[in-house]
């Protein structure tokens, strides 16, 4: 898939624009290329996106990492996962338990963790906190809206927490010492406009499913019309939308205005607002249940 390039260039922003053409070119054209990223995540989709593959595989690749093993056995027994309260001790117990969705979560919150110890990223160090911090947020709010719409919860989850993905490509490219450029040069409002395109690209070659690149791809699209039902995509504008809400405005919802999304998911003002609540009130157990 092509990424087509911002236009119009401003002078002062040459740079961060020759930048983001060069690294999504490599995106289109190339492996993905993500410096220092553990390859625990896609050896985790690979093994999920192989019709050949069998539980068996899962639990050997996840097995590989025991601090990764540890963190799904965690997750698959905290009560935010797991409601009935039923202990369970095994690794295979805990897959099963969680499902692929949330195994894949578990393994990129892992992953992220992991990456945030690594010297060559201590330049956006700051920046990768505040993103991953806005991440579980989003997945938090999809979680909720979920259930305005006949999907699974958890594949919602995932898909939010993966919203930014692209941006999350551009600032581990940007810090690369070899071929990286100063992130703090690049305008809040390129790394807008540019990332849900890379993050689609991103999720394309690791093989997720088409409606999840969609919706990665399309969460910019705040007057998004359809003549189909509500869907993934929705949910997703909307709780990045909200997201925002929540951590950038002290939940002041004067940002909804004109989203279409919350009109097709059946959403008015006071519904927004006890999901914000309920999304506050839950996101401290979340951080805790999946250690970030």
């Amino acid at each position: 898939m092509a990424l087509a390039a911002y236009d119009p260039r401003p002078q002062a922003q040459a740079p961060a624009l020759e930048f983001l053409d060069r690294i999504a070119d490599d995106l289109s054209k190339g492996p993905l290329n993500l410096p220092c990223f553990p390859d625990i995540v896609p050896r985790v989709r690979a093994a999920i996106a192989d019709p050949r593959s069998t539980q068996d595989d899962l639990v050997r690749i996840a097995g590989t990492e025991p601090r990764l093993a540890a963190r799904l056995i965690q997750t698959a027994n905290s009560a935010v996962f797991n409601p009935s309260g039923k202990p369970l001790t095994n690794l295979r117990q805990a897959v099963t338990r969680l499902g692929h969705h949330l195994v894949q979560s578990v393994t990129m919150v892992f992953a992220i963790q992991q990456m945030k110890a690594e010297t060559s990223l201590r330049p956006v160090a700051k920046s990768l906190s505040t993103l991953w911090e806005k991440s579980i947020a989003v997945a938090s709010i999809c979680q909720v809206l979920a259930n305005q719409l006949k999907v699974p919860p958890d594949k919602v989850f995932l898909t939010g927490l993966l919203h930014g993905i692209g941006h999350f490509y551009i600032m581990v490219r940007a810090a690369d010492p070899l071929d990286g450029f100063d992130y703090s040069r690049i305008p809040a409002e390129l790394l807008t406009d540019r990332h849900p395109v890379m993050g689609r690209v991103v999720l394309e070659k690791w093989r997720f499913e088409p409606v999840v690149c969609e919706a990665i791809g399309r969460q910019n699209e705040l007057e998004r019309t359809s003549k189909r039902a509500a869907d993934i995509t929705d949910v997703v504008i909307a709780s990045v939308v909200l997201a925002e809400s929540l951590l950038d405005c002290n939940c002041d919802l004067t940002r909804c205005g004109g989203v279409t999304a919350f009109a097709r998911l059946g959403l008015g003002p006071k519904e927004l607002t006890a999901t914000l609540k309920h999304t506050e009130y839950r996101l401290g157990s979340l951080r805790e249940t999946l250690g970030c």
